[in-house]
Order: C-alpha cells, then sequence, then structure tokens
C-alpha cells in the first residue's frame, strides 16, 4: 500500500481539517489536508513533466514547513524515494551519502542550493527544483500551483522503497536506512499506540517522522518557530507563544528542546496548561528532565521514549509510573529506567561481545545465548517496524543476524531487564570500562551523578587506567559539591573528578555525550 493513499483518505474524509501550523512570514500558516493533497498532486505532476520514473531517488533538503511534507507526498505517490539526510552532519557527510546513493533529484531551498558551490556531489545531480528564490539551474517548486494535478497514485507493494535516511557516520562510512512503505506503515501503527496520536490533537512537532505519523492519524501539526537543527540552542520564548495561542495539547521532542522550554518557563513563572502529553527521546532522559516538564506541563503526561534511527521506538516510561526505589536505584548506579518494551517490539539481552559479528542461532541456541534478569549484555531488538538491512547490505555483518530465520537488530546499547520485565540502559557497549577495578558501565555512573540538581552534564571516560568523572555545571557561579558527588559515587570507584566548561554533545539532539570528541579534547588539555 503507497503511504500516500492514507493521507488522501483524510483529504476526502476531512478536507478543511489543518493539517499543518507553521510559522509565515511572522505570523502562522494554515494548511488543510484538502490543501495538502492538492498541492502533492500539483507537486507529482512538476515531478512528471522532469520525466521522473517511480523508483527514482529524490533528494529533499528543506525544513520542516508545509513545503516539505507537500514534496514528501509527491515523492511518496509517484513510487519515487525520499532521500533524506542530517543538515546537521556537515558537508562531507553529504558527500559520502550521495556517493552511496547518487540521487535522481533534488527538492531543496534557495539556501540549501548554495551548498552546490562547494559540493561537487550536489552538482551532479541531473534534476534539481528550488523551494523559495530562485536559482540557476533549478525548476522553482512554485511552478506547481499552475500544473494539472496529477490524481494517480501509483500502487507500490510493501516493500518498495519509500525512504532512504543514513546514519551519521561517526566511526566511518555511514550506513543507509532504507524504509519501505510498509516499514513506514508499521512504523506509524508503533507510533500511533506509544504516542497515543488522537485526532483533534494539536502536536508541537519537532521530529519529520513524528509529523509524518501525525499526518496519518489526522493529528494537526503546528512546527515550532525555531531552528530545529539545534534543539539545545532554540529560543524559547517564541514556541511558548506559539503553544499558549494554539492551545497545543502534545509534543514530541529531544531532552534538550524539552529543557530550553521548561528553564524559560521556570524563569518567567509560566505553565502550559493545555498540553496533555510530552514524550521526549532521541537521547538520555534522565528524572530531571522529566521533573522539568511536568512542572512546565501541570496537566500533562510525560512519558521518555527509548528508540533508534532503526528501531523507534523500542521502550517507554510514563514518570508517573517512577517510584522512590526506582529513583533510588538510578541514583545507586543500576542504571536509567527506560520501562517495558514496545507491544510491537520482541526485546531480549544478548550476552555483551560487540564488535564481534554473532548468529545465525536456532531458537534454543539464542535463548542459551541471552541473558537472565538484571544480567548487562547487549539489547537486541525485533518487530515489523525493527529496520532488517542497510542499503546494499552495509553494516548488516555487525548490526544484523537471525534466528530460526528472522531478522534481528543489534542496538549497540547495554542494558538490562529486571525482574519485572522492564529495561534498564547502561550506556553504549563500546563505553564498558574494563580495568583493575573491575567492570564500569559508565552511564551507571552518570546517571547517579545527576542526583546533584546543579549538574548538566556528566560523562565517565577511561585514560590510561584511570577512571575520569568530567562534569558541567548548569551555572559555573553556582557549582556542585564535587566531594559529595564523588562519595555518593564511591562505589564506581573513580579516580578523579574533572570540570569542563562545555561538555561537547551529539549534533542532532543536543543531548547525547559525544565522547570521541571530549577524549580528543581531554588529550588537549593534557588530561
Amino acid at each position: 500500500m503507497n503511504l500516500a493513499a492514507v493521507l488522501r483518505e483524510h483529504a476526502c474524509s476531512h478536507p478543511n481539517t489543518p493539517a499543518l501550523l507553521d510559522p509565515w512570514r511572522g505570523g502562522t500558516r494554515t494548511t488543510t489536508f484538502g490543501e495538502l493533497e492538492r498541492l502533492g498532486q500539483q507537486a507529482a505532476a512538476l515531478l512528471l513533466q522532469k520525466k521522473l520514473r517511480p523508483g527514482d531517488v529524490v533528494l529533499v533538503l528543506h525544513p520542516m514547513s508545509a513545503e516539505l511534507y507537500v514534496a514528501l507526498l509527491a515523492v511518496f505517490r509517484l513510487g519515487m524515494v525520499v532521500m533524506a539526510l542530517d543538515p546537521s552532519a556537515g558537508l562531507g557527510h553529504i558527500e559520502r551519502c550521495c556517493r552511496l546513493q547518487p540521487p535522481r533529484a533534488i527538492i531543496a531551498s534557495a539556501k540549501a542550493h548554495l551548498l552546490r558551490l562547494v559540493s561537487p556531489a550536489l552538482r551532479r545531480i541531473p534534476v534539481k527544483f528550488t523551494i523559495g528564490w530562485p536559482v540557476p539551474g533549478a525548476t522553482r517548486w512554485s511552478l506547481l500551483r499552475g500544473s494539472r494535478p496529477c490524481r494517480d497514485l501509483v500502487e507500490v507493494p510493501d516493500d518498495a522503497p519509500a525512504l532512504l535516511t543514513f546514519t551519521s557516520g561517526s566511526t566511518g562510512e555511514p550506513k543507509g536506512a532504507v524504509r519501505t512503505h510498509g516499514f513506514l506503515l508499521a512504523q506509524h501503527a508503533a507510533l500511533a499506540q506509544s504516542l497515543e496520536l488522537t485526532p483533534s490533537d494539536i502536536d508541537v512537532a519537532t521530529l519529520p517522522v513524528v509529523l509524518l505519523a501525525n499526518l496519518a492519524s489526522r493529528v494537526t501539526s503546528l512546527v515550532p518557530d525555531a531552528d530545529l537543527r539545534r534543539p539545545g540552542f532554540i529560543d524559547p520564548a517564541p514556541v511558548v507563544r506559539q503553544i499558549l495561542k494554539h492551545n497545543a495539547t502534545s509534543s514530541v521532542a529531544s531532552p534538550a528542546f524539552f529543557e530550553r522550554l521548561a528553564l524559560h518557563c521556570l524563569e518567567h513563572g509560566i505553565t502550559l496548561p493545555s498540553l496533555r502529553k510530552l514524550f521526549t527521546g532521541g537521547a538520555p532522559v534522565f528524572p530531571r528532565i522529566l521533573d522539568q516538564m511536568q512542572r512546565m506541563a501541570p496537566n500533562a503526561d510525560v512519558v521518555a521514549l527509548y528508540g533508534s534511527t532503526e528501531a523507534e521506538p523500542i521502550a517507554h516510561l510514563a514518570r508517573r509510573e517512577l517510584d522512590e526505589s526506582d529513583h533510588a536505584a538510578m541514583f545507586g548506579g543500576r542504571g536509567l529506567l527506560a520501562g517495558p518494551a514496545m507491544s510491537e517490539v520482541a526485546l531480549r539481552i544478548l550476552r555483551d561481545q560487540w564488535g564481534t559479528p554473532v548468529g545465525p542461532f536456532t531458537r534454543s541456541d539464542f535463548d542459551a545465548t541471552c541473558c537472565g534478569p538484571n544480567e548487562p549484555g547487549e539489547i537486541v531488538v525485533t518487530g515489523g517496524h525493527v529496520l532488517k538491512g542497510y542499503l546494499n547490505g552495509r553494516g548488516d555483518h555487525e548490526t544484523k543476524f537471525r534466528v530460526d530465520g528472522e531478522t534481528w537488530h543489534r542496538t549497540g546499547d547495554a542494558g538490562y531487564l529486571d525482574a519485572r520485565g522492564r529495561l534498564w540502559l547502561l550506556g553504549r557497549c563500546v563505553g564498558r570500562i574494563d580495568d583493575a577495578h573491575g567492570r564500569l558501565y559508565p552511564f551507571a555512573a552518570e546517571t547517579a551523578a545527576y542526583q546533584d540538581a546543579r549538574v548538566k552534564r556528566a560523562a565517565v571516560v577511561a585514560d590510561n587506567g584511570k577512571r575520569l568523572l568530567v562534569l558541567e555545571w548548569y551555572d559555573p557561579k553556582l557549582p556542585g559539591d564535587v566531594e559529595a558527588i564523588r562519595r555518593s559515587l564511591a562505589w564506581a570507584l573513580i579516580d578523579e573528578v574533572r570540570i569542563w566548561d562545555r561538555i561537547p554533545v551529539d549534533n542532532r539532539h543536543n543531548a547525547k555525550i559525544d565522547y570521541p570528541a571530549l577524549r580528543h579534547l581531554l588529550g588537549e588539555a593534557g588530561w
């Protein structure tokens, strides 16, 4: 089934329902489901005029907006493949990804087209469209409004590619994640359940895949008036005004995004009473973030989500389900509680042997290789919305294995299941420390360090046989009690505690510690 068919149904049954509310010329622009379908038909006609055909790969580089989703739906309805790249990953990432899969066409903002000046890969793309200002050599996207609508919708099998994204490639060549139409529909079903997507909701949409799920669920999406490429550095004031003006009811975002909103609301004595559901993930979600979100939105159910590019979502945890014993366990070194697995996935803990290919297994051999309750290992999953393989099989050998013919995905994350079947996270398997003191999963110590509310970020790394705890304060003028933190982590046998002005984080969510960058900085400082 073509994913675009779901949107066509909504356009027929609820043509006047707002699909998108996005910032536009200092105000808010409303695009209904009916308008989205009509514009998608006209955009499809424009693509056909340029001789694009089913199966062609179309690179789309544009911020979240009505234009972006008109382009996506036009590509989907014609049986083409959307190629999406992380704009924060840099020019080198674009070059590598386009080398792995050369696009047939590009649809991009005028600003993105400027990259052609320095990117041979983008210059080689044969068919070019520009959204906004005219660009030499590119067809103006606005011409779609004069096109005769293409009402045809290409029927595709469930295994037909629909969306191609790439891993960051921070540890080597990026891997291409190919999502089929069937996969996206399965992911939509999983997200619809985990995010409780309900028609008539107004969702503050910060993630493109969630906005796509919103459209499929007839949820109105409010696009934040913010630079979502850097969620941890947004100006929160315009977003807060949007939420209050439109009575937004839900949101899914990075913890860094919500922290910006929550601290702004606390500073100005504001609450957001219309919000009823808040979900955060994409990076570690520590208890204090959930508490900040709850104070900001007192009427909301606040939920932490755990997942990955290849499997999203995997597990979920509502703040209301946490009790004192859970907090004590997290602050005592048990790790970060992520909650039970989603019903759509099967989750097991494989004995930690990251870096070594595993399988194939028979079911009995697999069961014997998996860990029991409270035994740490690597988190592995399978399910309808779990990616079965990468583009051209690159990366499958390291991250996939089969059990009686069924494909499982290795997350590379360490964790364990408690006696109640809840998942606890311990960080990346590659970050595990084995030294003279024994074994330490750094995430366990980092989670415990956050019991001091003045700690903004904490990271544990091994260096020359020593265990280092690196701390960043919220306010350097109001530092935490280093000795008290050290005493609370006595079980972790930390050798040194260092204070750092700004611990580096990932570019996408601005919330995950960038350990290689941190080690490099520590090395430059002579530590």
